[in-house]
């Protein structure tokens, strides 16, 4: 685990964070259309497990996964220093390209400000 995951496997593993323990077929099943075919998902979840971010179950002719890193760790890991590097360490003005970009509305502003508020008390 060196390395951030492309934005394909990221995806992925969204879907394995959300469910947990998880055959290839279900990981198709949740993907958006257009679905990949099941080969293509099930090379993608090898390679994520020979990377380190998965581990494997096996069954006979089938395989259940499961994260071998959380969601929280992950990010913590590798997509915190990007954003540290890309705005120098500063939530706000991350917040604040993504507001200009219009990434983020008003009320997504105030649920964060609600998240942060229950968090001082």
């Amino acid at each position: 685990m060196k390395r951030r995951l492309s934005e394909k496997e990221e995806v992925i593993m969204h879907i394995i964070w959300t469910k947990g323990q998880i055959f290839a077929k279900e990981v198709r099943e949740a993907l958006p259309e257009p679905k990949p075919h099941i080969s293509t998902v099930s090379t993608m979840m090898r390679r994520l497990a020979e990377k380190g971010f998965l581990a494997i179950e096996d069954f006979g002719s089938t395989h259940r996964y499961s994260a071998t890193i959380g969601m929280k760790d992950y990010t913590t890991r590798f997509v915190q220093p990007l954003l540290a590097g890309l705005f120098g360490n500063s939530i706000k003005n991350a917040i604040s390209f993504f507001a200009e970009q219009e990434q983020v509305s008003v009320e997504e502003l105030r649920e964060i400000m609600e998240m942060i508020e229950k968090r001082k008390k």
